[in-house]
Parts: structure tokens; C-alpha cells; sequence
């Protein structure tokens, strides 16, 4: 194989399939890029076996062929090279030869048979969405999936269409986060549960453009979102999902429409006074008076703060984590958000003006009468 590339043409592509190679195995293959050169164009393929991206960039071919390199050393060596065209040729005897201007590489290459070839997923079901409609549901959604891999159902998030609505589904064990998108065309019904950090690394790759779209391939055991000239192909994880729904109508006593900005002022300040072994919870305040009040005491010190609110129904005192409420706030794209409240001791549920995105969160158990 003998191709000619221009750095930064290359460069692109080996970050773009760079994010499945393998981190942690015992087979040195997972840890490398395949190249593939034929047809007047350079695909670039990682696969750790559970993640496999693959894209397609443009190139000079001087020779076909097909190897595979060590994902690290070939991309710092792209990286550090001059800003020029790069020449790679392979030979019989598993070497490959890097050459930019006056810098010679010479390193060893695997063949590109031993290399495992990515999952395939049946075609049958899909949906199309745009890149910044999936980029906008996984940034509203990631925060709340757990890291704990003990719970594999929870280090992922349902992907449901029903109705011809897209609802993705994330939660932790103390909250959860749901987008709704309403999609275009007719679409069967299908749910399945995606990896979280599947999707961080889409998010990382798609560029968020709303004329773009990705088309989204639904099978039983794996999913492969393809956008431009690249594929992502990832299991799924297996199990029924967590039932929710009782959750989404659950009776509330109070609705408060409160500024965003203004009220993520108030946490962000409170927060300045809570270190990391500190787990005091904030204290939201709700009365007649038509102000929300939040106070928090700390071994660093105390605060309190108060901003006005439209609110309807009864009074309130309860407490949360405050990084919580922030993660919610800070992906609301609105300039006011609807909380709704039952008592102290219930979820409570944070809302976007017109309902696509909700968020459950529980409180921490405080005694209201002492505050």
C-alpha cells in the first residue's frame, strides 16, 4: 500500500475512529487503526468490540492495500509532523514508512486480516434525525447516567420512538433526565438501550449542524448511527429499561415559573461554601410572598439569597444537592424554567417551556420545621 495524505485530512479522520480503539485488552490488533485503501479513497477503521467507527477520507492512492497501525504511536506521529502532505507506504515485511518533508518514520504494521471487522446491523428499522437535534438530546440527557457499571441498564439510556416521537431516557438512582423529539416521515416503533459512553463519543464526533442529518439503524442487539462518510456501530445494552411513567404523572401541590439565570446566580453562589467532603444539602424555600429563598450553612460559612417567582399553590421547604439542579439548569436552553413540587420528601420535577425536555430529581431528606 502507498497513499498521500494531507495531515490535516488525515489528522481529522484518525480522531474521528481513534475514540473506539481499544484502551485495556490483551490483543494488541484492538489497539491499532485499520487503513484501507482502495477506490480513490483511505477508510480508517477502530474496533474494541463493543464501539466500531469507521470514515472515509480523501487521498491520493499510489498503491491499494490494506494495514493496520498502533492507534498512539501513528497519531502522535500525524501530530507532531509538518503541516504538508504525508507518504505512507507498507511493505510485505510488516513495516510501514512515514515520510513528511525531512521526517522519516519507520515502524511495524499488523496485517490488516487480523483485524475483526465491525458488527452488522440489519437496515429494517431506522429514524433520521439532525446532527444538532441528537447533539442537543445527548447533552441534555448524559449527566444523569450512572458511572456505576455494577448497573449496566443505568450506564445507558433508553432510545424509544412510539408514535412517531423519539423519548430518550437516562437516570442514576437519584435522577432523570428525558428529551422528546418529534420525528419526521413514519416510523416504526422501537426501543433499545444505548451505552452512555457510546454516545459521549458521537457527541464528541458529530458537528451539530442543523441541515445534517444522521440516520439511526435500530437491530437487536446492536445500533449504528451513520452520518457524511462516517459509521458508528455499538452493542446495545441488554435488559428491559425502568419504568418511569408513574413518575411523569405524579400529583404536585406547587408550580414555580422561576428565571434560569437568575436562579443558577443563586446556586452558583451558594455552592462556593460546599467542599467536597461537604454533603449539606441546599434549602429551597417557597412562601406566600411570591419569592423563592435558598439557604445553605456549611462549616465555610452560611448564605442566603432570595429572587422573585411566579408561583401557584402551597408553600414549600426542601432540600437538594445542588450540583443536581444546576446540571438541569445549565441545559435548558429557555430563559424560565417550571419547577414543580409536592412536599419534601417527593421528586420534584423540572420542566422547559414547551415540555420536551424534563427532569426528576430527589430531594434530600431534611425536617422543614427546622428551617
Amino acid at each position: 500500500m502507498r497513499i498521500k495524505c494531507k495531515k490535516q485530512t488525515l489528522l481529522a479522520g484518525l480522531n474521528t475512529v481513534s475514540k473506539a480503539v481499544a484502551t485495556k485488552t490483551v490483543k494488541p490488533i484492538l489497539e491499532c487503526i485499520l487503513l484501507e485503501a482502495h477506490n480513490g479513497e483511505l477508510k480508517l477503521t477502530a474496533n474494541n468490540l463493543n464501539l466500531g467507527i469507521e470514515t472515509f477520507i480523501e487521498c491520493t492512492i499510489l498503491e491499494e492495500g490494506t494495514i493496520a497501525l498502533n492507534s498512539k504511536l501513528f497519531t502522535d506521529i500525524i501530530r507532531k509532523m509538518q503541516d504538508s502532505d504525508i507518504d505512507i507506504e507498507s511493505s510485505n515485511d510488516y513495516k510501514t514508512t512515514i515520510i513528511c518533508e525531512k521526517s522519516r518514520y519507520d515502524i511495524p504494521c499488523w496485517s490488516g486480516e487480523e483485524f475483526p471487522e465491525l458488527m452488522s446491523v440489519n437496515k429494517e428499522k431506522s429514524i433520521v434525525i439532525s446532527q444538532l437535534g441528537l447533539k442537543d438530546i445527548i447533552r441534555q440527557t448524559i449527566f444523569s447516567v450512572s458511572d456505576n457499571e455494577n448497573s449496566k441498564l443505568m450506564s445507558g439510556e433508553l432510545f424509544e420512538v412510539k408514535d412517531n416521537v423519539l423519548s430518550v431516557v437516562s437516570l442514576d438512582g437519584h435522577r432523570i433526565s428525558m428529551r422528546k423529539v418529534n420525528l419526521k416521515d413514519d416510523n416504526s416503533d422501537v426501543s433499545a438501550v444505548v451505552p452512555g459512553k457510546t454516545l459521549q463519543e458521537i457527541s464528541k464526533i458529530i458537528n451539530g449542524d442543523a441541515e445534517e442529518d444522521v440516520i439511526i439503524y435500530f437491530a437487536d442487539k446492536n445500533m449504528s448511527f451513520e452520518f457524511g462518510k462516517t459509521r458508528v456501530v455499538s452493542r446495545l445494552i441488554e435488559g428491559e429499561y425502568f419504568k418511569i411513567a408513574h413518575m411523569l404523572s405524579m400529583d404536585t401541590s406547587l408550580m414555580v415559573k422561576a428565571n434560569r439565570s437568575e436562579l443558577i446566580g443563586c446556586i452558583d453562589r451558594a455552592s462556593l461554601l460546599i467542599q467536597e467532603t461537604d454533603k449539606k444539602p441546599i434549602i429551597v424555600s417557597v412562601k406566600n410572598d411570591n419569592n423563592l429563598y435558598i439557604k445553605l450553612d456549611t462549616n465555610m460559612g452560611s448564605i442566603k439569597e432570595e429572587m422573585e417567582i411566579e408561583k401557584e399553590g402551597n408553600e414549600i421547604v426542601i432540600g437538594f444537592n445542588p450540583s443536581f439542579i444546576m446540571d438541569a439548569l445549565r441545559v435548558i436552553d429557555d430563559d424560565k424554567v417550571n419547577i414543580y413540587m409536592n412536599d419534601s420528601k417527593s421528586p420534584c420535577i423540572i420542566k422547559d417551556n414547551d415540555n420536551t425536555f424534563t427532569y426528576i430529581i430527589l430531594p434530600i431528606n431534611i425536617n422543614p420545621d427546622a428551617y
